[in-house]
């Protein structure tokens, strides 16, 4: 299926309204517009985060497989953004592409691949470092707001269970990701010191 895009500006939203996919009108501090706008705004910045590495990486640093995987993240958020835009009752997810529980068992494993190689964590560490790792921290504090986001949805109105969790393992996946790109860049992660260790 083709879509064209002839025109951008509506004037729908000049009220402070908008459309749902089914065509219902609500207004723009609705819960449901809040949640997929934050999602919206994730995928942004996990495009920024990609975009990042890719910069930072050239003919230095071979960061490829993790490219492919964001890519496929930015694919699977536009589908999360779509389904919170279709009211429960009509979303039909034989025909909408939405995300499932193997998504999700791939973030995880992918995660368990990441911290094979990784040193144990002994105390908290802090974005930066490196603006690779900084882009990925960015990623990971904006998705959790985005699933914020949708848990106040879901208190209101249905959401699917994948939905949820996917956006909390996202936000574990993209902490995993900033100490793996610290390691493949060969920089040490900023601790946390302690006040009484400063």
């Amino acid at each position: 299926m083709t879509i064209r895009l002839s025109k951008i500006y509506t004037k729908i939203g000049d009220k402070g309204t908008t459309q749902l996919a089914t065509g219902q009108c609500v207004s723009k501090s609705n819960v449901r517009i809040e949640a997929y706008g934050t999602v919206d705004e994730l995928n942004a910045v996990v495009g920024m985060l990609r975009d990042t590495i890719q910069a930072a990486n050239v003919s230095t640093v071979d960061c490829a497989d993790i490219i492919l995987m964001i890519a496929k993240i930015q694919n699977e958020l536009f589908d999360v953004g779509g389904e919170l835009s279709v009211p429960s009752e009509v979303l039909n997810t034989a025909l909408q592409q939405v995300v499932q529980s193997a998504d999700i068992q791939r973030l995880e494993m992918e995660m368990d691949a990441f911290n094979e190689r990784l040193p144990p964590l002994s105390n908290f560490v802090l974005p930066g470092g490196h603006i690779a790792n900084s882009a990925a921290h960015l990623a990971r504090t904006v998705c959790r707001r985005a699933e914020r986001a949708v848990v106040r949805m879901s208190e209101e109105i249905a959401v699917r269970g994948e939905a949820k969790i996917y956006l909390n393992r996202l936000s574990d996946w993209f902490f995993v990701l900033s100490r793996e790109l610290s390691r493949r860049h060969g920089v040490e992660e900023v601790i946390w010191a302690q006040n009484k260790k400063r």
